[in-house]
């Protein structure tokens, strides 16, 4: 009799919307609208009074028009159809033709809260409530003394499968081979987990330079390697590497939920080295793009069957080090659960 195997389900993905996400770079929101999607949900970013960052439900109430059709006059936005105009709050401020009090309560469109830093626009997931907290701070994003990369990506993933994969290093032997890590002549390293009501961090302990050309180029000498990967709710993911006492290299990426299967990932690397930051970066970042590229296409094809078989059916070892705790953060987030009051740490040995 042959073995029953488990039912495949839909892996879980759990949307945590009170929190805030980059919807785009200050450099993209110039004078005209931009549409984009949070969630699934369309929306549309346009500057307001004083070139503020300001950000809608992409609907006018009116006709149902997608207000990123329209125009910005002075710090209003206008609906390209009966020409309905609203501010930053979504409040509609002219109606032509109406000769009483446009701005009522009927007539206002959703609005999300913004902030803008750092050179990115940040918007709340959720429409007509306050913005907890501010949204997260890059690193070194600001510092002179480092060489700042900025890259917008995309994967057909959702935020979890893009976090783990971000953060996990047992591929990296055989999906990036020669690029960043070896199969060959791997070494035992400890490595320690710690987990917090809002994040999860790894150290890994012992671990020699990597063997591919990313460390090759960033540290040709070698060195003692510190290597921490980290994930933040609601999603940012973190990788820091000192190697040797000159050599730091920090990649932070804010992942965008655009839908249940596609994820917009906002990367800042910031790289200090010996060697000059003009001399590093055409030598790193197309190196580092093709990393990307690959992991994109595995994305592309865990997904593909995850959907042929109608479900998808995970197995973890001990070495799925931090992809499981990614997960148990982002349902507890979505589900409103309180978080544990005590940090966890765990530890384990791991092949590198």
């Amino acid at each position: 009799m042959s073995p029953q195997l488990p039912v495949p389900v839909r892996p879980p993905n759990p949307r945590v919307e009170r929190a805030w996400y980059v919807l785009c770079t200050s450099r993209e929101l110039g004078r005209r609208p931009l549409a984009r999607q949070l969630y699934g949900v369309p929306l549309v970013l346009f500057r307001g009074a004083g070139g503020a960052a300001a950000a809608l439900v992409d609907r006018c109430p009116h006709r149902n028009v997608p207000l990123s059709e329209g125009v910005v006059e002075g710090e209003l936005l206008r609906c390209p159809y009966h020409g309905w105009r609203f501010d930053a709050a979504g409040r509609c401020k002219a109606i032509p033709g109406l000769a009483g009090e446009p701005d009522r309560a009927a007539h206002a469109a959703l609005a999300h809260d913004v902030r803008e830093q750092q050179g990115y626009v940040w918007v709340w997931g959720r429409a007509g409530e306050p913005g907890e907290g501010e949204p997260f701070r890059f690193r070194h994003a600001d510092d002179p003394q480092y060489t700042v990369v900025r890259r917008k990506v995309s994967a057909d993933a959702s935020v979890h499968l893009v976090a783990e994969n971000a953060l996990d290093v047992p591929h990296t032997a055989f999906l990036h081979g020669g690029l960043f890590r070896s199969d060959a002549d791997r070494k035992p390293i400890r490595c320690v987990v710690t987990r917090e009501a809002d994040r999860v961090a790894c150290e890994y302990v012992g671990e020699a330079r990597p063997s591919g050309l990313v460390g090759r180029l960033l540290s040709p000498s070698g060195g003692e390697v510190v290597h921490f990967d980290r994930f933040y709710l609601p999603s940012i993911v973190e990788v820091e590497y000192r190697i040797g006492a000159e050599n730091h290299i920090l990649v932070d990426a804010a992942l965008t939920p655009v839908d249940d299967d596609r994820t917009d990932l906002y990367a800042v690397v910031a790289l200090k080295s010996r060697i000059p930051g003009w001399l590093v970066r055409p030598l790193v970042t197309p190196v580092a793009l093709r990393i990307f590229a690959q992991d994109q296409a595995i994305l592309r094809k865990q997904v593909g069957t995850i959907q042929r078989f109608g479900g998808a059916r995970f197995v973890s070892t001990e070495i799925d080090l931090v992809g499981p705790h990614i997960l148990k953060l982002l349902l507890r987030a979505a589900s409103g659960a309180p978080s544990p009051e005590q940090p966890s740490v765990r530890e384990g040995t791991l092949l590198v």
